[in-house]
């Protein structure tokens, strides 16, 4: 893979984590903005976060109905 390859996704990784830690941001928006879905971005927190560390992102995710825009349709507020 050349230098230029993993920068690009050492970048939409960052991206990926930046969104995903963000409570305001629901799994339907990182997947139009990046095309990962919930599955992935799980995986990929998995991944580049210490265990610890995704233990308690997951807690916070798996208990917010934000995360998921079906749940709870966007306001229009920010």
């Amino acid at each position: 893979m050349t230098s230029q390859k993993k920068h690009l996704l050492d970048s939409l990784d960052h991206l990926v984590i930046e969104l995903a830690w963000s409570d305001k941001v629901s799994f339907e928006a990182i997947e139009q903005q990046t095309g990962k879905n919930e599955k992935q971005v799980i995986e990929l927190m998995r991944r580049h976060l210490k265990p610890s560390s995704f233990k308690l992102w997951r807690t916070r995710v798996s208990g917010r109905n934000k995360k998921h825009e079906k749940r709870f349709p966007p306001t229009g507020k920010v």
